[in-house]
């Protein structure tokens, strides 16, 4: 249980920031307060089982939760089957459940880019960055958005050389521009290559990592080759798999459910929430709306 946020965003992306900035300061900066270490090493492997275990932990706590609550919990992926007697009858894993109110919350994927799908081995989305067994000696990330900056971060600090790569001529264009120009000073003093107003025009990866032709700002031809790549240019509702089609489901131009703004969808009965409606893709919207609709 528990979506992206839990398992390959916001709390595993935040429990690998905690471990390289403690690794960061240990190196860099504790000696400004007369504390110093020799032979300072980060254990990769080690780092990623805390990370894991701090998504069980919030796992476990979701299902406490759903314990608590009289909650019941099936696991697996669900997807309409018919309507039938006044609801909807469901598929979740091998199971069958007959439902008068349905609620989606079927979240988001990474977007890819165009000619090179996500193998989480060295093209990879947020979940591939969240797993990456050593660190790269050179890290590539197309899209200077939050998910591309966090992993970005986390590598660069345990001693990756990172670049990245946006099409805009901004950074970090959904936030304040203010903030944003003070955030890149920041990025760019720490260490990351950014960047901005390229074209990616070509994408190959093979054995010894990934290479990525792009013309830069100012139009030139230029190559970029690294050992793991990072696509993190946004991401797309995720309905694959639910059969909205079965009960005339609507969906709009982008493959986001269409809701009112109560989030109702076009079948009475069946509400949507989250990533996979209109709004920004964030885990506390979505948790509002999801109160807001059992309410």
């Amino acid at each position: 249980p528990g979506g992206t946020c839990t398992n390959v965003g916001c709390i595993p992306s935040k429990a690998l920031l905690q471990s390289s900035e403690h690794y960061e300061h240990l190196n860099h900066h504790f000696a400004d307060h007369g504390i110093t270490a020799d032979n300072v090493k980060i254990d990769v492997a080690r780092m990623l089982a805390r990370k894991d275990t701090v998504v069980k932990q919030n796992n476990d706590g979701i299902l406490y939760l759903f314990k608590k609550n009289k909650v019941t919990f099936f696991h697996g992926r669900g997807s309409f089957v018919a309507a039938q007697d006044g609801g909807y009858a469901l598929k979740a894993g091998e199971d069958t459940i007959l439902a008068k109110q349905v609620i989606l919350a079927t979240g988001s994927n990474a977007r890819a880019l165009p000619g090179a799908p996500f193998d989480e081995e060295n093209i990879l989305s947020n979940d591939g960055a969240l797993r990456v067994g050593t660190t790269p000696a050179t890290l590539g990330v197309i899209g200077s958005g939050v998910i591309g900056l966090e992993m970005g971060s986390v590598w660069r600090r345990l001693g990756a050389k990172v670049t990245v790569l946006e099409a805009l001529p901004t950074f970090l264009g959904a936030v304040d521009e203010s903030v944003a120009k003070e955030a890149a000073k920041i990025f760019r003093k720490q260490g990351l290559d950014i960047q901005l107003g390229v074209k990616i025009t070509e994408v190959k990866s093979g054995k010894s990592g990934v290479t990525v032709a792009y013309t830069d700002a100012r139009g030139a031809a230029q190559t970029l080759a690294v050992d793991k790549l990072i696509v993190s240019i946004g991401r797309v509702p995720n309905t694959i798999g639910l059969n909205g089609e079965a009960v005339g489901l609507k969906l709009d131009e982008r493959g986001a459910i269409v809701v009112d703004d109560e989030c109702k969808t076009n079948l009475p009965g069946v509400w949507a929430i989250g990533d996979v409606v209109r709004g920004p893709m964030l885990a506390h919207k979505a948790e509002e709306e999801g109160v807001a609709v059992a309410e």
